[in-house]
């Protein structure tokens, strides 16, 4: 055994993720623990911040995003919480093959979507399906470092039989005087029946939960119509919508335009302004690209593979140094204004402007 001062914190651009346990929780949902190989590395992250994960499924490896479901209270390992969807593809094979002692690449951790981000005095945390990881990140480190923080955790599941964690939520419930559990299920199973709140996500059920939740830091996680329909009453219920925070890995409704470079102005010169060109200066490949390429793009169509997931500026797991020349970046969140400063873009949504030089 090793203690953390005899131990690095994992890296957070690349590492080996080491499978030490393999937990079924309910019907097509499994929670991964792992550490790094030999014990080497401590985890340090932010309680409802996730990874990305390079899974081996196709001939080709596809990368997926998960939140920890795991504390950084408990920095020797990190676990994720994840549901097979209807068509799947990498999350089928997790749960189909995965098991304790194989190993994967991971990115991370990343992410906003944090109580450490966002503080509040009160919490109400609403979550529906496997969108429930975050909230019981943050649940499992107030309960370690606050235990006598005020939260209301309502989580919203199909049946009885798919609410994740309810074992350990109910422990934890029992615990710590001020966290108030709402368990709703649309439906009772004949081997479950259901004596709690039946439905789904609405007004009253909101306001039975928290009767306060206009005082309070609302953190919401799920299907994205379960949040529209979350955001949407809160608005009409006098909510400050400045505290509302939530986790999604869609596309941002509305694409900003992408600025690119104008020509020249003509009484100067009657000539446009030189094509992009990305040098990556790892590889030592030069690309030349259109000013709508992205600097991912140019990176394939060199033959460059940079590590991607979203693809549209969330999970930051293209970030990649800019060393020279500029680019412009429209982005969802993934990548921090500490990150910018240092010269750190996403590749996936950075359009280069002239000659830019990549570190990869």
């Amino acid at each position: 055994m090793k203690y953390l001062d005899e131990m690095l914190p994992w890296n957070d651009r690349l590492q080996v993720l080491e499978c030490d346990a393999a937990i079924e929780e309910a019907p097509d949902v499994m929670t991964f623990s792992f550490r790094t190989p030999e014990n080497n590395n401590w985890f340090r992250y932010m309680p409802g911040q996730f990874i990305t994960i390079e899974i081996p499924s196709t001939p080709e490896p596809v990368m997926r995003t998960y939140t920890l479901s795991s504390t950084p209270s408990r920095p020797y390992s990190v676990s994720i919480t994840i549901k097979a969807q209807i068509g799947s593809i990498g999350t089928r094979w997790m749960l189909d093959n995965m098991r304790p002692g194989m190993q994967l690449k991971a990115f991370g951790p990343a992410g906003d979507f944090s109580l450490v981000s966002h503080p509040g005095k009160k919490y109400l945390f609403i979550s529906a399906g496997s969108g429930i990881t975050p909230m019981m990140s943050m649940t499992r480190f107030l309960y370690d470092t606050q235990p006598d923080s005020d939260v209301v955790f309502l989580n919203c599941a199909r049946s009885p039989d798919e609410i994740i964690f309810r074992k350990e939520l109910e422990l934890l419930a029992s615990r710590m005087d001020n966290l108030r559990l709402q368990l709703v299920v649309e439906r009772s199973i004949a081997r479950n029946v259901w004596s709690g709140v039946h439905g789904r996500i609405s007004h009253s059920v909101i306001d039975i939960s928290a009767p306060d939740f206009r005082d309070r830091t609302v953190f919401c996680c799920g299907p994205e119509p379960f949040m529209r329909a979350v955001r949407e009453m809160l608005e009409a219920n006098g909510f400050n919508m400045d505290n509302y925070h939530q986790e999604s890995f869609q596309p941002a409704s509305e694409t900003p335009a992408i600025p690119v470079p104008a020509a020249a102005d003509a009484a100067a010169s009657e000539v446009e302004t030189e094509a992009p060109v990305v040098i990556f200066t790892l590889s030592g490949m030069e690309v030349q690209c259109s000013p709508t390429d992205t600097v991912l793009l140019a990176a394939r169509n060199g033959g460059l593979k940079i590590p991607s997931a979203c693809e549209f500026g969330v999970c930051g797991t293209c970030k990649v140094k800019c060393l020279s020349g500029e680019t412009s970046m429209n982005h969802n969140g993934g990548i921090r204004d500490d990150e910018i400063e240092e010269g750190y873009i996403l590749a996936c949504c950075s359009h280069p402007l002239g000659r830019v030089e990549i570190e990869a």
